[in-house]
C-alpha cells in the first residue's frame, strides 16, 4: 500500500469516475485504474464496483477511504510543522465562499492581503454552503467563508461576525414611507428571492414563516435568481423589495441608498464563519486571512448581542 494509491482511491471516491479522478491527479487514467487494481489485490478487497455509472464505492471501501483520509492528512501535518518554524509565511491557500458574501466582503480586505503577503497564493471559488461542506470533507478546499451553524460533525466553525438584514425596496412600494419596519410588516408576495441552494433565500423564508405557509398570489413577473446584485435591479425597476445583507450597503451610491430600510430592534442577524475540516493544515495562512477579514469589519458586526441569529436550515 503507497500513499499514491490511496490519493487515487480518494480521487475516484470525490469524482466517482476514473477518468475524472485522473485528471486531477495529472496521471493517465491507466495508470490510475493499474494502482487501484494492485491495491485491492493486495488487500483481497473490491473497493469499487465498477458495474455502475457512477462509480459505486462498496462498504469495505468507503471505512478504508474514510481511514486514508486521516491518515493523509497527519502525514501532511509534518512539512506543515516544519513551515510553523520559519517566519516567511508562503503557500496556496483555497477557499469556498458563498455568493451572497464575495462581492461585499472580498474588496474589504484582499487588495491590503495581497500587499502584505504576495508570497501567499489565495485561489477563491464561489460555491453554496453544502458545495463547500462537501469540498471541505474530501480535502478540495482548505476553508470556507459562510453562514453558519453547518451542523456538521466533521467541520469546525469559527464565527468572526453578525451581520444585520436590512430591506431594499422600490420607491412605490407602501413600506417606503415607514422609518424603520418590522418583518411582520413584509409579504412574501412582494419580495423577490435567491434561487434554490442558497442560504440567504432559506434565511429570508425563515424571517417570513408565516407569509411563506400563505398561498401566494398570481403575479404578473415572478423570477428567481443566484445573484443578490440581480435582484436589486429588479427592485429598482420599482417591483417590490428584496432583503440584502448589511455589508452590501457599502459602495452604493446615495440614490441606492435611499431605498434602504433597517428594521426595528433586536435586529436579526447571519453568523458568518470561517469553516474547516477537523483536521483542518496550513493553520498559519488561515489565521492571516482571518486577521485580515475582522481588521476590514466594523466594530459594530463583531458582536453579537442580543441579536437573533437566524438559521438557514
Amino acid at each position: 500500500m503507497t500513499i499514491t494509491q490511496l490519493e487515487y482511491v480518494i480521487a475516484v471516491d470525490t469524482y466517482k469516475n476514473f477518468a475524472e479522478a485522473a485528471r486531477h491527479c495529472y496521471v493517465t487514467q491507466p495508470t490510475l485504474s493499474m494502482q487501484i487494481k494492485k491495491l485491492e489485490e493486495e488487500m483481497d478487497i473490491l473497493i469499487f464496483d465498477r458495474s455502475k455509472k457512477p462509480v459505486l464505492t462498496t462498504d469495505i471501501g468507503q471505512k478504508l477511504i474514510s481511514q486514508a483520509k486521516l491518515g493523509l492528512r497527519e502525514l501532511k501535518k509534518i512539512p506543515e510543522l516544519v513551515e510553523a518554524q520559519e517566519e516567511e509565511v508562503k503557500g496556496i491557500l483555497r477557499i469556498g465562499i458563498i455568493p451572497t458574501l464575495s462581492p461585499y466582503l472580498l474588496p474589504r480586505f484582499i487588495t491590503k492581503f495581497i500587499k502584505d503577503y504576495p508570497d501567499i497564493h489565495l485561489v477563491f471559488e464561489e460555491l453554496l454552503s453544502d458545495q463547500i461542506a462537501e469540498k471541505l470533507n474530501n480535502d478540495l478546499i482548505d476553508v470556507g467563508i459562510l453562514v453558519s451553524p453547518l451542523e456538521d460533525k466533521n467541520l469546525l466553525e469559527h464565527p468572526m461576525f453578525y451581520e444585520s438584514f436590512v430591506l431594499y425596496i422600490s420607491t412605490t412600494h407602501p413600506l417606503t414611507s415607514r422609518g424603520e419596519v418590522n418583518f411582520e410588516d413584509l409579504d412574501i408576495k412582494d419580495m423577490w428571492l435567491l434561487k434554490e441552494g442558497h442560504c440567504f433565500r432559506s434565511q429570508t423564508i425563515n424571517i417570513c414563516t408565516e407569509q411563506v405557509l400563505k398561498e401566494q398570489v398570481d403575479s404578473p413577473l415572478r423570477f428567481e435568481s443566484g445573484s443578490l446584485e440581480t435582484l436589486k435591479k429588479i427592485v429598482e425597476q420599482d417591483f417590490g423589495y428584496t432583503l440584502l445583507p448589511e455589508l452590501s450597503i457599502n459602495g452604493m451610491t446615495d440614490i441606492q441608498k435611499q431605498r434602504i430600510k433597517y428594521f426595528k430592534d433586536p435586529q436579526p442577524v447571519r453568523e458568518v464563519s470561517l469553516v474547516t475540516h477537523r483536521s483542518y493544515l496550513k493553520k498559519k495562512l488561515i489565521k492571516l486571512l482571518e486577521n485580515a477579514i475582522l481588521e476590514s469589519i466594523p466594530e459594530h458586526l463583531k458582536e453579537k448581542g442580543q441579536r437573533p441569529v437566524i438559521a438557514w436550515r
